[in-house]
């Protein structure tokens, strides 16, 4: 195991250095003399378990936060960051994981927002803003046209905007917080290029992932946090993908998609021939009890969509589904709730989850009905279930009164999933269940999916991450532009295969 202290990094003058930075909130150290030194010119990855400190030490490199002792130093000389814009100044700019972006503008207006080329005072220059725009999101491979406002477009295209916003300031630190979520092997290739070309000019990318492959294919060098402590930094050649894992944790772990096969029943879902106009075409599949089965494709490719009609988000135009062996027809997601639907969708944070409420409320919200009587919630009915759900699902919080904006990602998933077993749960679809969590929070979510396949429960799970959807699923679907293009026994798909029938003409 490498060293727990920067030994390969010292004979490097660094760009950017963080000492000592310490942050609590209360009952929280959130970081703990926590260091990060970065070397232009390359790609540093950050690594560590969700609430392992990462986020909150890029808030303070952005000036969104102070820390509470600690300094930051560029180029060896101490600077105060103390708000985004000095931050900014400094050419230290952060695209978080969520993204800050105004849906009802364009996209043009969202990269140059507040630094808007101009003919003359008060008079934006509209044709050049819109062709430097252009330029910046050809240049990212993304055919999107820069007129269009941001709301109508995907979240992989939308954190393509925000790359694009990034790269068109002067920077010389640009730090990404997964910026590879919610993309396309296609449009991270565009991404890795682009972050080789920023690196040529002498720019250093901190560079935030969860995904370990793309970590050791792109960085140069990694620092490794925990607790939020500095574990560990290093060159990457140095370090190997086990050490990085055990020192994440703490501990370490057996194999990373730990399925456990379940008694297959008879089918819970039907879906036959269904269609909807312009989006899916003659969709047709099932989903047994005990069942995993996997929606594979491309983002954009129609799951997402073939998901919101099977829970009554969306209509479909013709077509036929059945739920335990009885005609489905959601018009609406109360209608596939009282079906025995549940649905974690893609967004926890927009339409998973309340940020500012309490867990005991938002595991409370698919079943208000079963907590309320004569339209008055029933507090004590209420947190019994919530220290039930908590206790089962192992979320780490100190109590259900704890608000789920304060949880770490990981945890907000197992509160979303936690809010549909308090429903008659027969069928769960699961969107990108593991998108943006930490190595460790994905295994305890593949444990609780084993648990409720084997109690019966059908698991229709829609994922972009082929190494999961390889180690979870009974069986795969592949889907490609709205039309199933072909399924996979567990025993038949491999990578080849899926992504064969993923991109084929």
């Amino acid at each position: 195991m490498p060293n727990d202290t920067t030994t390969s990094e010292t004979h490097r003058n660094p760009v950017l250095e963080m000492r000592g930075i310490c942050k609590s909130y209360p009952g929280v150290r959130a970081l703990d003399q926590a260091s990060l030194s970065i070397v232009a010119g390359e790609v540093h990855a950050l690594m560590g378990e969700n609430g392992a400190g990462k986020s909150t030490l890029m808030k303070t490199l952005a000036g969104a936060q102070s820390a509470d002792t600690g300094e930051i130093l560029l180029d060896g000389k101490a600077v105060r960051v103390d708000s985004p814009q000095t931050a900014i100044d400094l050419g230290i700019n952060i695209i978080y994981q969520e993204l800050n972006l105004v849906p009802h503008i364009s996209v043009a207006e969202n990269i140059f927002l507040g630094r808007e080329p101009r003919i003359a005072p008060g008079v934006i220059h509209w044709s050049k803003m819109n062709r430097q725009a252009q330029e910046l999101m050809d240049g990212l491979g993304v055919r999107v046209n820069v007129k269009t406002e941001v709301r109508q477009l995907s979240l992989a295209q939308r954190q393509m905007v925000e790359i694009a916003k990034a790269t068109s300031k002067k920077s010389r630190v640009i730090a990404m917080d997964e910026p590879s979520a919610t993309l396309t092997d296609h449009e991270l290739e565009h991404l890795f290029s682009l972050i080789k070309h920023l690196t040529s000019e002498g720019i250093a990318i901190i560079y935030i992932s969860h995904r370990m492959e793309e970590v050791f294919q792109i960085a140069n060098s990694i620092t490794i946090m925990r607790d939020g402590k500095t574990v560990s930094a290093n060159r990457i050649r140095d370090i190997s993908r086990e050490d990085v894992l055990r020192q994440m944790v703490g501990r370490d772990l057996d194999e990373s998609f730990p399925k456990v096969p379940a008694e297959v029943g008879a089918p819970v879902l039907q879906v036959n021939g269904l269609n909807r106009k312009g989006v899916l075409h003659d969709i047709t599949f099932d989903v047994k009890k005990g069942e995993v089965v996997a929606l594979a494709g491309l983002v954009g490719s129609g799951r997402t969509e073939i998901a919101r009609c099977i829970f009554g988000a969306d209509r479909w135009s013709s077509g036929h589904m059945l739920m335990s062996g009885k005609t489905l027809v959601p018009k609406s997601p109360t209608d596939a709730i009282n079906a025995g639907i549940g649905f974690v969708t893609e967004d926890r944070k927009d339409q998973g989850v309340i940020l500012k409420m309490k867990i005991r409320e938002n595991v409370s919200l698919a079943s208000m009905r079963a907590v309320s009587r004569f339209g008055m919630v029933r507090e004590r009915r209420e947190s019994d279930n919530a220290v039930a759900i908590v206790k089962r699902l192992r979320i780490r919080t100190p109590s259900p009164e704890q608000l789920v904006g304060n949880l770490s990602g990981g945890n907000q998933q197992k509160v979303v999933i936690g809010k549909w077993l308090q429903t008659p749960l027969k069928l769960l679809i699961l969107d990108e269940p593991t998108r943006g969590i930490d190595v460790g929070a994905k295994r305890e979510i593949y444990h609780i999916m084993n648990e409720l396949a084997k109690e019966g429960v059908a698991i229709l799970m829609i994922s972009s991450e082929l190494p999961e959807v390889l180690g979870m699923a009974d069986r795969v679907i592949v889907i490609r532009e709205g039309r199933i293009a072909g399924e996979l026994s567990r025993a038949e798909a491999t990578q080849e295969k899926v992504g064969r029938l993923a991109l084929a003409d």
